[in-house]
């Protein structure tokens, strides 16, 4: 009797650890836009995400033309986004990432916060533009 307790609590453990996976979040062309309505340069769309990233405590570096690359440490946790944008329109999408059991496109699902958290703050920031 003892083993089969011990075999359905080490069962609902595998099961429940599943569970804190999700397919990885990567936003794709999103519409870059302002409460004026003036459509922004692609630099002070740049500006907008790196405003938005440091906020939440991510770390913006320049990459290339029109690319930031976010990297974000919590705790023993990091993620690395790659931020293409333009004028019209920026995407975040999944690069690499440490200690947040990504395989076979699945993610912690942290990481989807931390995404949607960023792409929120990213439109804020370009609202308040």
């Amino acid at each position: 009797m003892r083993f089969r307790s011990a075999v359905s609590v080490a069962v609902l453990a595998v099961a429940l650890a599943g569970c804190s996976s999700a397919p990885i979040l990567n936003i794709e062309a999103a519409p870059v836009s302002t409460a004026s309505g003036k459509k922004p340069s692609a630099q002070e769309v740049r500006a907008a995400i790196i405003r938005a990233g440091s906020s939440l405590g991510w770390q913006m570096r320049d990459e290339g033309p029109n690319l930031l690359v976010g990297t974000l440490h919590l705790r023993s946790h990091t993620a690395v986004v790659e931020i293409p944008y333009n004028s019209q329109t920026y995407s975040i999408k999944y690069r690499s990432s440490v200690n947040l059991d990504a395989q076979g496109g699945q993610i912690h699902k942290n990481y989807n916060g931390w995404i949607q958290n960023l792409n929120r703050n990213i439109n804020a920031q370009l609202s308040a533009s």
